[in-house]
């Protein structure tokens, strides 16, 4: 007799393209094809309730999914196929892409072009969504709220779930709201590492680095715009942040150099690992852990605050639940930046209009329009940094740290043209000055070994690759005679320990063992510089610039801490510690309150 497990990986099987001589009856639903199984109960349960009010996380309907089909390890591919089933978005909602009612979207290709083909394609598109109107979001703050914490924190990126998490462990009540159909936000996509000073980690290796070295390393890469005391505490507290991290189960072992850093102080994963992926995995079992988990697909569209700038809580509009008030004696936003958003790109920056964007898609400013909705003032909200590396012809980030580890970056004729480890804004520019615009990154088997992310790229289909430079140069389109000259010069000062040509600073690798590997690159817009103004203490200023009691923010969709230009690892760095700060600072008013 087959076992219900057996069963069910037999029907994850049909699910995955086996379905009636290998495609779903034409115009299918899922829901359609689970109606032969039991119908609506097979996937929402016995309980008629249940089936009729879905809650808005969905975390019932995945828990049904893996009891008939199996978890994500049951169902992942072996060998070199693209499988969404194994991915750094971890083990997201199967309903993130397997829609029941309506056609299917595979949420990968928000950044990639994948040709997997989804089970029920042709079923049809889901009705387009409406925003709520004016009228239903009043009626919703002056309702009865449906429930009441200390503190909500909107947005499940990792400056959201350490605000959370924090709070939780100061003794608040929590609510974590994420609005899309599972978390991590921009967080997710970070590839670089964690900017920290004085770690064990820095001490092992014998690396002498200081908060002082630390501070003006960032004021330099922010043009010396950035509010020196927040610089400063990020500063102090990076590396209390980067064994906050570890004491949940993080791996930050190594240590390598990012842009506009004097020494190495950029931690991350052993191996390689992307840095973003494994935090928020981190962080979401933490979570988990901690009773805080994310309420996804539960998006905050307004902050209720009275005649006195004083926080009460937040209207919530929950995918299936519509639009609710919540109470809060303290809110923190944690929503990111707007780097997706491209009315408020063209209109904060008009010079960036219509350009590419390694941003996740949630990246759309929903927590500035809150905050200058609520009277809140904003800090540098028109800068904008342009990553100078996103995967030409794609929103694939190729991380900082491929140049930190010894890539060298050369134009369409092969030739170098800047310091490869200068600030992100000097690199992007650079780039523009460039024929087409555009740049490549050249790099050999060595860091290809070293660097796992750099697989991950190959493994996309976006490197060149040639077991002689020339070779290499043919098939990237440049002039052999130039790059093989470029490499050469480039070996020669990496012996003598000088780049005589541009200054680089740190040069571990030679580029002089095949096979040989490019990948194509141009500036995407990556970081919104500015946003809301915020206090030492997190707390969102009004425009008068007084706090605003009980509201609070960090990470990206805050300004002051990067000035004009970020530095590669502060992001990450500035999620963990200032999002930490954040929920404690909340909590702690919260508590205060009678």
């Amino acid at each position: 007799m087959m076992t219900k497990k057996a069963l069910g990986l037999m029907i994850g099987a049909l699910l995955s393209g086996a379905l009636i001589g290998g495609e779903a009856a034409a115009g299918q639903t899922l829901a359609d094809f689970h109606s032969k199984m039991g119908g609506c109960a097979s996937c929402h349960g016995t309980n008629a309730v249940t089936a009729a009010s879905v809650p808005d996380d969905e975390h019932a309907l995945n828990a049904q999914c893996q009891t008939c089909h199996g978890s994500y390890k049951d169902i992942r591919k072996t060998g070199t196929e693209i499988d969404p089933h194994h991915s750094h978005l971890g083990d997201i909602n199967c309903t993130s892409c397997h829609t029941a009612h309506a056609r299917p979207k595979l949420v990968c290709n928000d950044c990639h072009t994948f040709p997997n083909k989804m089970p029920f394609a042709d079923a049809p598109e889901a009705a387009p969504k409406v925003s709520p109107d004016e009228a239903a979001i009043e009626a919703a703050m002056k309702a009865e709220p449906r429930e009441s914490y200390d503190v909500v924190v909107i947005g499940a990126g990792s400056a959201g779930f350490n605000a959370a998490i924090a709070a939780k462990r100061a003794g608040a009540s929590v609510l974590l709201l994420e609005k899309n159909s599972f978390s991590g936000g921009n967080s997710m996509l970070a590839a670089g590492g964690y900017n920290a000073v004085g770690t064990k980690q820095q001490k092992a290796k014998g690396i002498t680095d200081t908060v002082e070295a630390y501070v003006e390393d960032t004021l330099k890469g922010g043009r010396g715009k950035n509010d020196r005391a927040l610089v400063e505490i990020l500063a102090k507290e990076s590396a209390a942040g980067v064994e906050w991290l570890e004491g949940m189960g993080a791996d930050l072992s190594e240590v390598k150099r990012s842009g506009g850093a004097r020494v190495d102080r950029t931690h991350r994963p052993t191996g390689g690992e992307t840095v973003g992926p494994h935090i928020v995995k981190t962080l979401r079992a933490q979570a988990e852990k901690d009773g805080v988990p994310a309420r996804l697909n539960s998006r905050a569209v307004r902050l209720i605050v009275d005649e006195n700038h004083t926080v009460r809580g937040v209207v919530v509009e929950g995918k299936h639940s519509g639009l609710y008030r919540v109470n809060a004696k303290a809110v923190v936003l944690a929503a990111g930046g707007y780097g997706q958003n491209k009315e408020m790109v063209a209109f904060y920056r008009p010079t960036f209009k219509g350009m590419t964007s390694s941003n996740n898609v949630t990246s759309t400013g929903d927590g500035v329009r809150m905050a200058l909705e609520a009277g809140a003032s904003m800090t540098d909200i028109d800068w904008i940094q342009a990553h100078p590396t996103v995967g030409k012809g794609s929103r694939i980030l190729i991380s900082e740290t491929v140049r930190g580890v010894g890539a060298v970056m050369v134009n369409e004729t092969g030739a170098r043209f800047v310091n490869e480890l200068t600030t992100r804004d000097r690199a992007s520019d650079a780039i523009l000055k460039q024929p087409g615009r555009h740049a490549w990154l050249v790099f050999d088997a060595d860091l290809y070994a070293k660097a796992k992310m750099v697989r991950g790229y190959d493994h996309l289909g976006m490197l060149k690759k040639a077991d002689t430079i020339e070779g290499l140069a043919k098939a990237a389109g440049m002039d052999p005679k130039v790059l093989e000259k470029t490499l050469a010069d480039y070996n020669a000062y990496r012996a003598k320990g000088h780049d005589d040509a541009f200054g680089r600073p740190d040069m571990p690798l030679a580029v002089a063992k095949a096979p040989f590997y490019a990948v194509e690159v141009a500036p995407g817009i990556h970081h919104t510089m500015g946003g809301v103004a915020v206090t030492t203490e997190s707390e969102v200023l009004d425009i008068q610039s007084r706090p605003m009691p009980g509201l609070y923010a960090a990470g990206e969709v805050t300004g002051g801490v990067h000035g004009f230009n970020r530095l590669g690892g502060n992001a990450v760095a500035d999620t963990v510690v200032f999002g930490r700060r954040a929920g404690e600072h909340a909590a702690k008013y919260a508590l205060e309150q009678k």
